[in-house]
């Protein structure tokens, strides 16, 4: 079959062109022959590299994602086949590095027959430290299921590297675009830092976890002297306190101690919001021993943390065990794993599951698709505080090395369709093992597992700055205590928070046993309610608004709980109004909802519903707009199944003020609603 035209291409080859999606166009799928080889398998360099799309990185420099022959200097050649047979127009052949060396090109047809349509009899190298070779030519009767590609690497010095084989039915470019290598990459504002002794050591320290508030850096060290076990402890949980914000310095490195760290390989994977729960690797036994068949949830005490716990988890297995990744969101509703199963796409794959809406247990795991997963392990997974920017190490997307590190958003509540994922570029992937990348809420600063310039050349942890572009989403940190409304003393409590619009719970939280903080995290772009709940108190709701918030911020608010008893005023923060009238708006109806709730479980209960105005206006109106109001309040929950008997209502427009009525800042907390316990 004659030649009729050579394309030579320059660029980063990344996908195919939207033309020939309409039409036909496969990458090679199985290598069936190969000359030589460095390496075999998932290894680097090794034949399997060629297979699928264009990946590898960096151009113009040997790559991990492409092969290379064993024998350099000598002819090679390597014969893949298709997933599916074409009545072929073109073939392209990605050569990764020192180009020019292919002396030709032979299509195979299903019935195992050659068929030559590119020849070069003086092959050598050429200007480019890359090219798409793209030969198109006439077709044929025959349907074309393999190629054949035969290098003249005598003619080229040095390594050769071939990345991808792919052939077509229509004879447009098969690449999406060409451009300059990093030019589509991921951009920081600076170099990583190592986070030098004080965390890092000769010894493997890995698999970092920064606290939400970006204070706490907890890791895994392995096989240090100082771990519980000793030197041949696999693995133990350490953690570092940040020393000082504007110098980023670390403390020097404390041992987590018993009973996270065993003699065993312990690992934490992530931790929650308030930093009082964390996620532990395997499932502790009360021999003391380890099941790496799960995981495990410990929460903070008044002395340190509890024994673990086995995490519940619907139609859980991991056919891998050595190999597993956990991650829980910081709603403490959501959690990524990355396991080996029966229903995923290939190797390691990353699943989600669900918290049940009784707290008990979590839901069966979920894939997340083709657009994560690939046939190669995808690890490590981290969810930025917005809930929808993921970040995670793959060895099936390609890139510099070994395994690098990728980003995608979540388009959906299907958890199902994400953006294709993007490699974060050369200044955090390199060549060699790149992973466990971790976001504060913040999303100022990464922190991330590299092998490159370690301490003694091991795995270290090292920080790095993001660029506004490329941060997760705005979220807002919202801390404070929950006390006691009479004695101001901390109280144990769980923090609920929702969105006010559609009533659905976003997450939960624990406060602090020691001192009754929390910490909660609320992603921009909604109206978000909050509560504290607690045995023998009656909640107490706050409020914040964060819909058109661009800029991370932290607020502090503390939250008091009343006592369950006759004589108690609880205020009702999240109870909204059209301005100057007394209908009621939707985002009222999660707070009401919840008093209904307690009224039908303490059906003895009688209570008086009291309104309030600020002085703005005619004090007769606002008398009369007060007791329109609660009286609006009433009839709603009397529709709502509650005998209206339980329940009185008065207004007292703005006799009774709670703070000063000269600012607005001050003004607006004299407009409330709150209701009196009169009869238990």
């Amino acid at each position: 079959m004659s030649i009729r035209k050579i394309l030579l291409s320059g660029g980063l080859v990344v996908g195919i062109h939207s033309v020939t999606q309409a039409q036909h166009a496969v990458w090679a799928n199985k290598v069936v022959a190969v000359s030589s080889q460095k390496a075999e398998g998932k290894e680097a360099f090794s034949p399997e590299k060629v297979l699928g799309e264009p990946n590898a990185l960096p151009l113009g420099q040997a790559s991990n994602e492409a092969w290379i022959p064993r024998k350099e200097g000598t002819n090679e050649f390597i014969e893949v086949r298709f997933s599916k047979s074409l009545v072929a127009k073109q073939v392209t052949v990605i050569e990764n590095f020192n180009p020019g060396a292919v002396a030709k090109i032979e299509l195979v047809d299903t019935r195992g027959q050659k068929h030559q349509v590119y020849e070069n009899k003086e092959p050598g190298p050429i200007p480019e430290a890359f090219r798409a070779l793209q030969v198109t030519f006439s077709p044929s009767t025959y349907r074309t299921i393999g190629v054949v590609v035969s290098l003249n690497t005598k003619s080229v010095n040095g390594v050769n590297q071939i990345d991808a084989i792919g052939i077509a039915d229509v004879a447009e470019t098969m690449v999406k675009k060409e451009f300059q290598a990093e030019k589509n990459a991921v951009s920081f504002d600076s170099a990583m830092v190592n986070l030098g002794p004080n965390v890092n050591t000769k010894y493997v320290d890995t698999h970092p976890v920064i606290s939400p508030d970006g204070r706490t850096l907890f890791f895994a060290r392995q096989e240090s002297p100082q771990n519980v076990g000793g030197a041949k402890d696999p693995q133990d949980v350490w953690y570092s306190t940040l020393q000082n914000a504007q110098k980023k310095t670390w403390s020097q490195a404390k041992n987590i101690g018993s009973p996270i760290n065993t003699p065993g390989p312990n690992g934490l994977a992530s931790v929650s919001s308030d930093g009082n729960t964390a996620l532990l690797i395997n499932v502790y036994k009360p021999d003391g021993s380890l099941d790496p068949k799960g995981l495990s949830m410990t929460r903070r005490t008044k002395t340190g943390w509890s024994q673990p716990e086995k995490v519940t988890i619907d139609d859980y297995y991991n056919d891998d065990p050595e190999n597993v990744d956990y991650y829980l969101g910081t709603s403490g509703k959501v959690l990524l794993m990355a396991v080996d199963r029966k229903d995923g796409q290939g190797q390691q794959d990353i699943f989600v599951s669900f918290r049940k809406e009784d707290g008990e247990g979590w839901t069966k795991p979920r894939n997340l698709g083709s657009n994560i997963n690939t046939k190669k392990p995808e690890f490590a997974p981290f969810l930025a505080a917005d809930g929808k920017t993921l970040y995670f190490a793959s060895e099936g997307w390609g890139g510099y090395g070994k395994s690098d590190i990728f980003y995608s958003k979540r388009l959906d509540d299907s958890w199902t369709n994400w953006t294709k994922p993007r490699n974060l570029g050369s200044t955090v992937n390199s060549t060699d093992f790149d992973a466990y990348y971790t976001v504060s809420a913040a999303g100022e600063e990464a922190y991330l597992v590299s092998a490159r310039k370690g301490i003694d050349n091991s795995k270290d942890i090292f920080r790095i700055n993001l660029t506004p572009t490329f941060r997760p989403e705005v979220v807002t940190l919202v801390r404070g205590r929950v006390l006691d409304a009479a004695t101001k003393k901390p109280i144990v409590a769980t923090i609920h928070y929702e969105n006010l619009l559609t009533g659905e719970e976003i997450g939960v939280a624990e406060t602090s046993p020691v001192d009754g903080s929390y910490t909660i995290v609320l992603p921009s772009g909604a109206h978000y309610g909050y509560r504290a709940e607690s045995k023998e108190y009656l909640a107490e709701s706050d409020n914040l608004d964060v819909t058109d918030r661009q800029k991370y911020s932290e607020v502090n608010q503390d939250l008091y709980l009343v006592p369950f008893a006759v004589g108690q005023t609880i205020k009702l923060n999240n109870i909204f109004f059209a301005q100057s009238k007394y209908t009621l708006r939707e985002t009222s109806y999660p707070e009401l909802q919840r008093l209904i709730k307690t009224l039908k479980a303490y059906p003895q209960v009688e209570i008086k519903i009291e309104g309030h105005t600020d002085n703005q206006g005619d004090p007769a109106l606002n008398l009369k707009l007060s007791q329109d109001r609660v009286n609006e309040v009433k009839k709603y929950i009397v529709s709502k199944g509650v005998s209206s008997s339980r329940i009185t209502t008065e207004g007292f427009g703005d006799k009774k003020p709670i703070a000063s009525n000269d600012q607005e800042e001050t003004r607006r907390l004299n407009r409330r609603v709150e209701f009196r316990i009169t009869k238990k």
